[in-house]
């Protein structure tokens, strides 16, 4: 299982920081990532990490956006800076194999977890 958190409203320039939860043993044995959707438009890859800590950014928020995970607690945050409008979303956090992260794959529910979702507005 896994939840998201830090969602919310928030003006253009603007920073949040998501955290994600994951009940599993380790987060350590998977790749984690975060992906989002804008109503009617198809889920997108944002950023990804890998067990190892190599990470990977859509190009997008290269720049504006950090992901970081902290396997102690299997947690997974994606820090958010320099916030657009297009950045308004549903954010997803995933569990699954390296496609997640390289080349940021958008996964079926049979081949990873998604979480919830959390909400993100800019405006």
């Amino acid at each position: 299982q896994l939840v998201e958190s830090g969602g919310g409203s928030v003006q253009v320039g603007g920073s949040l920081r998501l955290s994600c939860v994951a009940s599993v043993d380790t987060i350590g044995r998977y790749c984690m990532g975060w992906f989002r959707q804008i109503p009617d438009k198809e889920r997108e890859g944002v950023a990804g990490i890998e067990s190892d800590g190599s990470t990977n950014y859509s190009d997008s928020v290269k720049g504006r956006f950090t992901i970081s995970q902290d396997i102690a607690n299997n947690a997974l945050y994606l820090e958010m800076i320099d916030l657009k409008p297009e950045d308004s979303a549903m954010y997803y956090c995933v569990l699954g194999d390296k496609r997640i992260v390289f080349p940021l794959k958008v996964p079926t529910t049979m081949e990873a977890y998604w979480g919830p979702g959390t909400q993100v507005t800019v405006s």
